[in-house]
């Protein structure tokens, strides 16, 4: 067994032990990271259209910094056509959480996050995958992949936080992550 696949599930055990112990629904899981992440909150990405790398802390004591997220908005901005929106914290907090149950300091290899409507547009009519009312047209929704991280494991990792939809794109090499309703595909 590779030593990623051994992060993961040490980071599912650590949430899991904390729902048991603290008796904690699943729902709430993702509450749980948030709480114990008092101090500062990082995530690095890389942009693989673009080749821009982040690494950005985006809030610290208790409040979002205002230049970390224009930096996060703009390496996730529609690479299209660079139209930029702000990208809903609820998201960049749910990556946050992900990013300690897979135990890792790689940065997450961004495919897709925001879209312009005109750009979700285009990939729709040309797709059957793109959703014509995509969360990525509201910033609420990223693809993503991880180097050194099984996609099947990223997959699972991000389902066990129950922070919202979860879709497994194997053939595309990335996980699809919104912060709409709990479901997967």
């Amino acid at each position: 067994m590779s030593q990623e696949i051994c992060k993961v599930r040490r980071g599912l055990l650590k949430v899991g032990m904390a729902l048991a112990f603290t008796g904690l629904s699943t729902r709430s899981a993702f509450a749980a990271f948030e709480a114990r992440a008092t101090v500062g909150r990082s995530l690095s990405f890389h942009n693989l259209h673009t080749g821009e790398k982040l690494n950005a802390e985006y809030w610290s004591e208790g409040a979002y910094l205002p230049d970390a997220l224009a930096d996060i908005n703009h390496i996730l901005r529609d690479h299209r056509n660079d139209q930029v929106l702000p990208i809903e914290t609820p998201l960049l907090d749910l990556l946050h959480g992900l990013r300690s149950v897979i135990n890792t300091t790689q940065p997450f290899q961004i495919i897709s996050g925001y879209r312009s409507p005109a750009t979700n547009s285009l990939l729709a009519a040309s797709s059957d995958g793109v959703a014509k009312g995509s969360l990525h047209t509201q910033a609420k929704a990223i693809d993503l992949n991880v180097e050194g991280v099984l996609l099947n494991e990223l997959r699972r990792a991000a389902i066990a936080l129950h922070g919202g939809g979860v879709g497994y794109y194997p053939n595309s090499n990335f996980v699809h992550i919104d912060i709409g309703r709990v479901r997967t595909w």
